[in-house]
């Protein structure tokens, strides 16, 4: 059978999904439907807003569904008749459950942004910036009712270099992503592709990102901080306080110095020198509330006085 032969249904929100519907689309694959979360309040004026992936799914006249949860017997019966082929899930954000997973006669693909067993759950990508990871990518897999358990069916790899960012990874995956899951697809239509058993032994969990998560503790080695400022930008960025306001940290190296932690060892146009557990870290790029993000040698040059030698960022004194 042709891959443009497959009535595929098509799971995905963010934009990361979007990237491979694109791509499924512009491969002139039948995607019959698009399910998609339900649209959510964003913006300042709280306005429902749909997902990355159901507007593009409008733009190409695709028909929509939203449920909030595949685990009715309406959301399967409805599922079930569109008679899909497969079901190609990426990041959709809702759990799909045994007799969801049943309905597609060639089963359910998902493309997720890790090497897996390594990074299963929400936030691979930045999980492993954050774990020094020296490289990553994206793994097809064929869902099971498990959390990103399944059989590997294709892997696509890229390193992670040392001025990555959250960002800037997650547009690299999002780029070989899709073209994994076209060659995923093309083996599945030909009957050709096995999938390769996750070793459970070697899995770790991507747990969900939280601003919480993104407090800078000071008493840290500096290269776990540097790590955790790449991997949380552009979001849910770094912060720590000085002066009693929160201070966002948007790019940081690593340098050498010694002082309690969060004691500013040093002010510059190069950076803020601060003191960290192991080490110290040089703020080169921060956002002050209500501002935006600068480079720290314009932000010098506007507040210099208020930079004090000895003041800590650890409890904003």
């Amino acid at each position: 059978m042709n891959r443009s032969d497959l009535r595929i249904v098509f799971a995905g929100t963010p934009e990361f999904a979007a990237a491979h519907l694109q791509a499924l689309l512009q491969a002139g694959l039948n995607v019959v439907a698009v399910y998609s979360q339900p649209d959510r309040p964003a913006g300042r004026g709280h306005k429902l807003t749909p997902s990355a992936v159901k507007q593009l799914a409008l733009q190409h006249d695709l028909p929509v569904y939203q449920p909030q949860t595949l685990r009715t017997p309406e959301a399967q019966t409805e599922l079930a008749a569109l008679q899909p082929d497969l079901l190609v899930v990426v990041a959709y954000g809702l759990i799909l459950p045994q007799a969801v997973l049943d309905i597609p006669r060639l089963g359910c693909i998902n493309s997720h942004a890790s090497l897996l067993p390594r990074w299963r759950g929400a936030a691979p990508i930045q999980r492993a910036i954050e774990a020094g990871d020296a490289e990553t990518g994206v793994t097809v897999m064929r869902m099971e009712a498990g959390l990103d358990t399944g059989p590997m069916l294709l892997k696509s790899r890229t390193p992670i270099s040392a001025g990555d960012t959250g960002g800037s990874l997650h547009d690299r995956l999002a780029g070989l992503g899709p073209q994994a899951v076209l060659e995923a697809i093309d083996g599945l239509a030909a009957g050709t592709l096995q999938g390769e058993v996750q070793d459970d032994s070697l899995a770790t969990y991507a747990h969900k990102l939280d601003k919480t998560d993104a407090r800078i503790d000071w008493s840290r080695p500096a290269h776990e901080l540097a790590n955790m400022i790449r991997a949380f930008n552009p979001w849910p960025l770094a912060h720590a306080r000085w002066q009693e306001q929160p201070l966002k940290v948007w790019a940081a190296e690593v340098e050498a110095g010694r002082g309690q932690p969060g004691e500013i060892l040093g002010c510059s146009k190069q950076g803020l020198l601060v003191a960290c557990g192991e080490q110290a870290l040089r703020l080169t790029r921060l956002q002050l509330p209500g501002g935006k993000p600068l480079a720290f040698a314009d932000l010098y040059n506007a507040r210099r006085d208020q930079f004090v030698l000895g003041q800590s960022l650890a409890n904003g004194q």
